[in-house]
């Protein structure tokens, strides 16, 4: 899996530093020992006499109390173990990279012109009221390549910081904290912070730029974003939690065309045909194929833009009956604004929706182990849903 790529060449580099010291200390260690150091009398420093001293009137005591010997020493063992069950265990540490990226998430109906300008905003505030900020370059939806999957709610906004040494307080938690306190003037953005590479890293090895991601499946997506947001709020409220958020599936409104049968029946139409010819005006209807220089360009015939983007102009689109006359397609329809998801997620044939959440001053396992009680406590799933507590949590378990 990931984890063996990713700590196959440390323990590689481990086995062969070892082999290597070992063969050193069999080999060359002696040679240069016989070159280097003086031959002479062989004589105990007087350190090492006063500790022999102590040690061996230790060991007779030690040895003259046996059963007490063996108890101590499984009594230390035991602690030593128990112990081990509460120290923090966590994927990989978390490294001081120099610079911040600052995650934005707005509402998901949000067009490319608005976040542009709400982004400008943003970066305007921070360079105002952060001077340790020294300049912002930000990416808004998803790259040319589509390597980087994002919608354009979405927005990556690398700050580069001045030197460490011109910071009003040289503290990078505190720092976050300015910045958390400019986007409480945003209402609506929700802001996540992490680190160029750790993102990288965390996407790359889970999908997720987060340290823990909840994934829950259902058949149903507003029951699914309904649980989704309880998991949100329980799981923020834990020692621990940062960044908390649900990946927004709401709130984009869609045209929606209910036809009415009988209505058309009348005219001589049937659903079927309707939406042949809808569809034509808004996806278009294949022509052919244009041979030129060398280069093949399909052509296709749809209807303008404008019709596209005016639900009054789609509304008055003609519809030609099998008589010959024309009928408006409100004559056989109606045009309804219905909310709808920005995007329909599947993994192993199932919907799922996403609770991310980063962990800040405390171990990522001990964590979500308090999540896990906590959910299971306070958001009962209905029949049909389940959980998958993933992102850094599910490669450390696996490690």
């Amino acid at each position: 899996g990931l984890e063996g790529k990713l700590f196959a060449p440390v323990e590689l580099t481990i086995v062969c530093a070892l082999s290597v010291s070992l063969l050193l200390s069999l080999t060359l260690v002696p040679v240069l020992a016989s070159l280097l150091l003086r031959v002479g009398a062989a004589h105990e420093p007087w350190l090492m006499r006063v500790l022999n001293r102590g040690y061996a009137a230790l060991l007779q005591r030690a040895l003259g109390h046996e059963r007490a010997l063996y108890a101590g020493a499984g009594l230390g063992l035991a602690g030593a173990v128990l112990l081990l069950a509460l120290v923090g265990k966590s994927f990989m540490p978390t490294l001081d990279e120099g610079d911040v990226i600052m995650q934005l998430e707005k509402l998901p109906s949000i067009g490319l012109e608005a976040t542009v300008a709400l982004d400008l905003r943003v970066q305007q505030a921070v360079l105002q009221r952060v001077p340790e900020v020294q300049a912002v370059v930000a990416r808004s939806g998803a790259d040319e390549l589509g390597l980087d999957p994002m919608g354009l709610n979405q927005t990556d906004s690398f700050l580069v910081l001045k030197p460490r040494d011109q910071w009003r307080q040289p503290d990078k938690e505190w720092l976050i904290d300015q910045l958390r306190a400019v986007m409480a003037d945003f209402p609506g953005v929700s802001p996540a912070f992490t680190q160029p590479i750790d993102m990288r890293v965390s996407e790359m090895l889970t999908g997720v730029r987060g340290d823990l991601a909840i994934k829950l499946y259902g058949p149903d997506l507003a029951t699914l974003n309904q649980l989704a947001a309880r998991i949100e709020t329980t799981v923020a409220a834990l020692p621990g939690a940062s960044d908390t958020l649900t990946l927004r599936n709401d709130g984009v409104q869609y045209l929606q065309i209910r036809i009415d049968r009988q209505a058309a029946g009348r005219l001589g139409l049937n659903a079927e045909s309707i939406q042949a010819d809808l569809r034509r005006w808004v996806e278009g209807q294949p022509m052919g194929v244009v041979h030129e220089d060398g280069r093949r360009t399909p052509l296709v015939v749809r209807g303008p833009q404008a019709l596209r983007e005016a639900p009054a102009d789609f509304e008055a689109l003609r519809l030609t009956t099998p008589d010959g006359p024309a009928v408006p397609l409100a004559a056989v329809a109606q045009l309804q604004r219905v909310d709808g998801p920005v995007k329909v997620d599947r993994e192993l044939a199932q919907r799922y929706v996403v609770v991310q959440s980063n962990v800040r001053g405390r171990d990522l396992v001990g964590f979500v182990a308090d999540a896990q009680r906590a959910v299971a406590a306070q958001v009962p799933l209905p029949p049909g849903y389940r959980l998958a507590w993933g992102g850094q949590f599910e490669n450390q378990q696996r490690a």
